[in-house]
């Protein structure tokens, strides 16, 4: 008897292993498949831009022909993306963090009003960078402005805003309830308990999800097409248009000059760079600030 149940168990036993194996080989191709990109991409991008990749890209402004192959750089495009994502990074923040916090601590977890708001931020996270570049490209001739800075900056924002929000309502959400009830049983109400305990807990993760907003913003030419707008000049006020590194990859690379399409490669590494030391710098603060954890 034990003889044919083990027998009756062994081809589903072996099944069984086949299955394991089929998947553990799927899983190893699939992570060789993404390293092998991000390696591909990076060697094809730097293997174009050594031949313009020169310090005085970084240190210098376009000149007049620097579109036909004359000397210059774009500092004004690095500036301009630095001014952009630092801006429309601190207006969503502003936005999105009240708006978790009423999400988490004033309304119920299941309520239908909080999966609606939930609903409707992944709605906003999958909306396309070209939508948000025509709606506010309407909102800036609603107010009456032109091509700046400042409509720049109000429509990254608003692509940034439900990564902002989404990121941050998960990690509070994986706060301990218990960590929230003890707090509020001590007599802290529900301010104190979300400010000084709740956020305290998250702020790892609320750097995780201010690196994804600045990735996706810093990245983005769509939504800056038409509201940004572009300039030779380094901007120096919120109401003057204002260059980007991805719309200077896309000028360039448009060009019929070899030199100015080498350039473009260039200045998608040195965009690149940028993206790397943002994502260090986030790595770096997240450690560090998990030490303030209390679990």
């Amino acid at each position: 008897m034990k003889g044919q149940s083990y027998n009756k168990l062994s081809p589903n036993l072996k099944r069984r292993k086949r299955k394991e194996s089929f998947f553990k080989i799927l899983m190893v191709a699939s992570a060789a498949l993404v390293l092998l990109s991000l390696v591909l991409i990076l060697i094809t991008i730097l293997w174009k831009s050594l031949p313009a990749l020169q310090i005085s890209m970084i240190i210098k402004t376009p000149s007049s022909g620097y579109y036909l192959g004359e000397e210059g750089g774009i500092l004004n495009a690095i500036l301009g993306s630095l001014q952009l994502i630092l801006g429309a990074t601190l207006l969503a923040l502003t936005i999105a963090l009240p708006a978790v916090i009423f999400l988490q601590s004033y309304l119920k977890k299941k309520s239908t009003t909080a999966e609606i708001i939930r609903f409707s931020l992944d709605v906003l996270w999958g909306i396309p960078s070209i939508v948000y570049g025509a709606f506010g490209f309407l909102i800036m001739i609603a107010l009456q402005l032109r091509a700046s800075l400042l409509a720049g900056i109000i429509t990254v924002a608003m692509v940034e805003l439900p990564i902002l929000s989404r990121s941050l309502d998960e990690t509070l959400r994986l706060v301990p309830v218990e960590l929230k009830e003890t707090t509020l049983s001590l007599g802290a109400n529900r301010w104190q308990t979300t400010t000084k305990v709740m956020l305290r807990q998250a702020i790892p993760g609320l750097v995780t999800g201010v690196l994804m907003a600045m990735g996706r913003g810093l990245g983005d030419a769509a939504s800056v097409l038409f509201t940004a707008g572009y300039t030779d000049r380094i901007t120096t006020s919120f109401l003057q248009p204002v260059a980007t590194l991805p719309l200077a990859i896309f000028f360039q690379l448009n060009s019929p000059f070899p030199e100015v399409q080498q350039r473009a490669y260039a200045s998608a590494a040195i965009l690149t760079l940028l993206i790397l030391l943002i994502s260090l710098i986030s790595r770096s603060l997240s450690r560090r600030l998990s030490r303030h954890k209390i679990l």
